[in-house]
């Protein structure tokens, strides 16, 4: 609430910008809290705007399709299933591919274990808490006492922590007195290099969890919020029944999901403990992934390239 002005006028000067610039179409980026308002205050223009990453109606309700049809011309989605949920509210909608398709499998996990003096037989766990400062407060302790755990059975396992800067001082505090090696990751271009040299992840549940999948990385996912948004959450129409994307992909819960209640130290720590003393089980999720690969698509062309198609198609027959 004290940056509400701030936003609002953020709002109306990036329309006034636009309305005077007058360009050949308007492309919004996520963040629907800012962009959808962009694109209210643009409504009358006659300029087209090309929304880019759907919001989650899927996963809430249908009526906020309709909604978004009326605010935005067309839309470019990251997952397959969106195309016909928008389609059928009458919203023209592409596919285009996750970016996460082009990142992910980029890592250079040997390189990244030499770099940082990681041995090749070395157990790395990688712990991914979250990008926010109220995620990290609620994932890190009880990723912190799995850990601790965890340890009691494999003496030389090693973390790593990739962060988002903005909680990288969060993190850093709050893992200082880990009784193991840990290196902590800030650097964006070694994210998922640290994904490629990890043999197991304990994540937040989000879209890291698919980045991981697609990096080959067995996983298991918690997720933990407030007793209050708890309460809200829980009376709301969800329609969905996984939270990691991969397991929404392949339809069937290949990760284990550890949610609210049930995300324990003790549950968290099991889990990552059976997928680090199973290769079967490790090789089981891996396969699963590999489905879920193959239900996104090929990775040629690449999405950043297919929505740049997408935009210029669209402006060329505007210009017909």
């Amino acid at each position: 609430l004290p940056h509400l002005p701030r936003l609002v006028k953020r709002i109306n000067q990036t329309a006034a910008t636009i309305r005077e610039m007058k360009p050949d179409i308007v492309v919004t980026v996520d963040a629907p809290s800012f962009t959808l308002r962009v694109a209210d205050k643009l409504r009358g223009s006659g300029i087209p705007i090309v929304h880019y990453v759907a919001p989650q109606a899927w996963a809430w309700r249908s009526g906020r399709a309709k909604t978004l049809g009326k605010r935005v011309n067309h839309l470019m989605a990251l997952l397959p299933f969106e195309v016909p949920f928008f389609a059928e509210h009458g919203l023209p909608t592409d596919y285009v591919g996750h970016p996460a398709i082009e990142s992910a499998l980029a890592g250079d996990g040997k390189s990244f274990r030499q770099k940082h003096g990681i041995a090749d037989t070395a157990p790395l766990l990688c712990v991914v808490p979250g990008s926010r400062t109220s995620e990290v407060r609620h994932m890190l302790p009880v990723f912190a006492e799995a850990v601790e755990r965890l340890i009691d059975r494999y003496r030389n396992l090693q973390v790593v922590i990739p962060m988002a800067p903005n909680v990288a001082s969060l993190v850093e505090t709050q893992t200082r007195d880990w009784p193991l090696p840990v290196l902590r990751v800030t650097d964006p271009a070694e994210r998922f290099d640290a994904f490629a040299a990890s043999d197991v992840a304990m994540a937040k549940s989000g879209t890291v969890t698919l980045e991981l999948g697609l990096a080959r990385v067995p996983m298991a996912v918690g997720y933990k919020v407030s007793a209050l948004t708890a309460f809200i959450v829980r009376r709301m129409p969800i329609a969905v029944k996984y939270a990691s994307l991969v397991n929404l992909l392949v339809d069937r819960e290949i990760i284990p999901e550890l949610i609210q209640e049930n995300c324990s130290a003790e549950a968290m720590a099991d889990k990552v403990g059976y997928l680090l003393g199973s290769a079967e089980a490790r090789a089981a999720q891996q396969k699963g992934f590999d489905e879920a690969l193959h239900v996104l698509g090929d990775a040629d062309p690449p999405p950043s390239r297919r929505a740049a198609q997408v935009v210029l198609d669209l402006i060329g027959k505007r210009e017909t």
